[in-house]
């Protein structure tokens, strides 16, 4: 049976909405919020950890993701209502689904590149927005990776999660300054 959230006060949604808005909190906790079944099947394709999966029985078709929700008995579930899930959804269409999933490192030395790699790098990117149409535009490309020199924005921020259309998930990203990457 999975636990419920009723009522917009809960200290766990005060963090959800912590992890929204404040970089420095992703930071400190290492955990990051993905939004729709699509991004969150993305994210576990790729070895993201979840940590909570929440959901709104009232907007989420549970019979028709059971599937998606069984794959995830072993991780703490979360029944949450429409004024909980209104207050914590940072976009309007995410099929009721949200979770709290564990940032990855993005060293250069944690790239797996072929032997040739098309590579895409961006200097001091600042507005999210912009990193996440270079997510989809390297994932649509068939880009062996995406380099950040000198980033602006923190990777999980939510207007990369939701402009990249789960870019940031199949696209290999690597961060540091532009004199690392350069080398």
């Amino acid at each position: 049976m999975p636990k419920t959230i009723s009522s917009i006060q809960n200290p766990s949604v005060k963090q959800l909405v912590q992890l929204q808005e404040k970089s420095r909190e992703r930071k400190k906790t290492g955990l990051f919020i993905i939004e729709g079944m699509r991004e969150i099947q993305l994210a576990v394709s790729q070895n993201y950890t979840i940590e909570q999966l929440w959901y709104c029985p009232k907007i989420t078709d549970i019979e028709g993701k059971s599937g998606f929700i069984e794959d995830f008995t072993d991780k703490a579930l979360v029944e949450v209502s429409v004024e909980v899930y209104k207050k914590v959804a940072y976009r309007g269409s995410t099929e009721g689904m949200i979770a709290f999933t564990k940032a990855k490192q993005h060293d250069l030395n944690l790239l797996k590149l072929p032997e040739n790699p098309l590579l895409l790098v961006a200097e001091a990117p600042e507005k999210p927005g912009n990193i996440g149409a270079l997510l989809r535009t390297a994932d649509a490309a068939g880009v062996d990776g995406l380099l950040i020199a000198n980033p602006k924005t923190d990777l999980y921020n939510p207007n990369i999660i939701r402009s990249s259309v789960g870019g940031v998930f199949t696209v290999q990203v690597g961060m540091a300054t532009s004199e690392a990457i350069i080398d």
